[in-house]
């Protein structure tokens, strides 16, 4: 192993960026040779460089936080990653509401033109579900939303579209296990998002995930909007699409009656979703995100936070800013939950990040979660519900879920949400029927590289010396744009009828 001298005066640290003037560790701009920035070996763009000297057992400090301990002695201008970073569980001490910003309520009312509906809500979108309940009426569900081509639709022109939702179980599980509730809030929430304006269900008819009892315990109510059917009452698969065909063409001209109307910008729910992590996803776009946030809550909307694997080792600076003690005591016991499951499972909360994160700087989940976290903003945690659980509450809340990209999309769509915000460093071609889904570049080159697949550069904050605060307004007023109907990259390019993933749990029996 080559023996690494700490340079002997102060380095300039110009191609790097500090997070807080406690931390012990820069990120560099772009990939610095030895000698560089004070630094003693090559260094990849977006990776750390200590800023001292680091006594083995010695926290590593970014964000003014814990992101780990140095595994061995580590110099100055050392390049710090997985070989000498090691990671340790969160034992850290809780405060409820501590650091409590409410926003001011905006002077000025902004809006957008969206679809009311019966309920009060108020969708972005118009689209017709074809659900399933169970992976043995998927293959008919798509072949009833494929027969709707753009040129079958084309005299609806208030319908965005007919899509099939269809997963991989349904059955053979636990009927009273966390599981099958996980499954029956998620199948519920999409009938009941405000962008979804009519529902056909499919089922088999045998399964597990029986349609009447969803009916039932949700209160569904079938009529010109929501139409059920299961292949074995009707005769076969060739049949139930026939049958399906038909409810469906007696559905568009209601569900074109629909038109955008102008309402408030408190009507909109976000969700706040990253992927493709990289080192500048906690230093421009969740940041800038977080402060598109807070102007949302400010007009009395709602910003919905996700990933509960992503906010382990920040989680006590969100129970910090809870409204209630019993809102930071419920974050906490899903940090708990998590910490068992991955013990049980035999796996380790550090298991996230994965090789991209780490190869874009990232690494150990603290470092992650630290800038995941950001995207929250400033104001008061409002809420924190389960995967899937109906979203009540208005201003920041937070949903459980898997770091699993589109598993938490889909259970934040199933709570309520009307538009994603996806911010990725490595790159991401993601979408989400029958929510539009943003995304937002963290860097510069991968914006360049990836630009048919991005919303909005906010890689501008390193690049072209923007602030956090103007990108975040670039980010809020687009999220007015895309909710009045400007598609997003996603939505040109035609993702999102694959996305559709809830979260199992629980044994296949």
């Amino acid at each position: 192993m080559t023996t690494l001298t700490a340079p002997t005066q102060l380095p300039d640290y110009t191609d790097t960026v500090r997070l807080a003037e406690a931390d012990n560790v820069v990120t560099a701009k772009r990939a610095l040779a030895a000698g560089e920035c004070g630094a003693l070996e090559a260094i990849p763009r977006g990776h750390k460089i200590a800023t001292r000297d680091i006594a083995k057992g010695e926290a590593v400090i970014k964000y003014a936080q814990t992101i780990g301990y140095a595994a061995c002695d580590i110099a100055m201008g050392a390049h710090i990653h997985t070989h000498n970073l090691e990671f340790r569980n969160v034992d850290a001490q809780y405060e409820f509401g501590t650091n409590l910003r409410p926003v001011a309520p905006a002077t000025t009312q902004d809006t957008f033109m969206g679809y009311k509906r019966p309920t009060g809500r108020v969708g972005t979108r118009n689209y017709i579900a074809v659900l399933t309940s169970v992976n043995c009426s998927a293959t008919a569900a798509r072949m009833i939303a494929s027969h709707f081509t753009p040129e079958r639709l084309a005299p609806y022109p208030n319908v965005d579209g007919v899509t099939a939702f269809v997963h991989g179980t349904g059955c053979a599980m636990g009927g009273d296990g966390t599981g099958f509730e996980f499954l029956q809030r998620t199948l519920w929430g999409y009938a009941k998002n405000p962008n979804v304006g009519g529902v056909l269900m499919a089922g088999l008819g045998c399964e597990m995930m029986q349609i009447d009892w969803l009916i039932e315990s949700y209160g569904l109510t079938p009529g010109p909007f929501f139409q059920s059917m299961n292949i074995q009452d009707v005769g076969g698969l060739q049949k139930t699409v026939a049958l399906g065909i038909k409810k469906i063409e007696a559905m568009l001209p209601e569900v074109n009656k629909a038109t955008r109307e102008e309402v408030p910008a408190s009507e909109l729910m976000v969700a706040l979703q990253c992927g493709g992590s990289d080192a500048w996803s906690g230093i421009t776009a969740n940041p800038a995100v977080g402060y598109a946030c807070d102007l949302l809550v400010a007009q009395g909307g709602t910003g919905v936070l996700a990933e509960t694997p992503e906010i382990y080792g920040a989680e006590h600076l969100l129970t910090a800013r809870a409204a209630t003690p019993e809102i930071g005591e419920k974050l906490l016991d899903l940090i708990k939950w998590w910490e068992d499951y991955t013990e049980r499972a035999g796996g380790s909360m550090d298991n996230n990040p994965s090789p991209g994160n780490k190869k874009g700087g990232l690494t150990t989940i603290l470092e992650k979660s630290l800038g995941a976290a950001a995207k929250g903003g400033t104001t008061p945690l409002n809420g924190v519900y389960k995967y899937a659980e109906p979203v009540t509450a208005k201003g920041f809340t937070f949903m459980d879920s898997p770091g699993y990209d589109p598993a938490s999309v889909t259970g934040q769509i199933a709570s309520g949400c009307n538009l994603v915000c996806f911010t990725t460093g490595r790159g991401s071609a993601f979408g989400a029927k029958p929510v539009p889904s943003m995304k937002v570049a963290t860097n510069t080159e991968m914006f360049t590289r990836l630009e048919e697949d991005m919303d909005l550069n906010a890689g501008t904050i390193i690049s072209d010396g923007k602030s956090v605060e103007e990108v975040g307004r670039e980010i809020y007023e687009m999220w007015l744009r895309m909710a009045s109907g400007e598609k997003t990259k996603s939505e040109v390019i035609g993702l999102g009828d694959y996305e559709f993933v809830p979260w199992h749990v629980g044994a296949v029996m």
